[in-house]
């Protein structure tokens, strides 16, 4: 029984290899250039705005259409 008592003392606790294993792993990541990180932030602000562009022209149709009918019934 002290054979097992001795390493479980030996080994860190969670947090700490937690802590280790996460800045392992950061250590590994390949992280983008500033000019990479400015040209995809353009990308996705570009592509949202258009697909909101889309959304309003739709949601516009739609109402539209559905004050046409609400007038065409009344």
């Amino acid at each position: 029984m002290t054979v097992a008592k001795d390493t479980k003392e030996q080994q860190p606790n969670a947090a700490v290899r937690t802590y280790r294993e996460t800045r392992s792993e950061l250590k590994k990541v390949v992280w983008p250039t500033r000019q990479e990180t400015v040209r995809l932030t353009i990308v996705v602000l570009v592509i949202s705005t258009i697909i909101g562009l889309i959304l309003f022209a739709g949601d516009t149709l739609f109402l539209f259409l559905y004050t046409a009918l609400v007038d065409l019934v009344s």
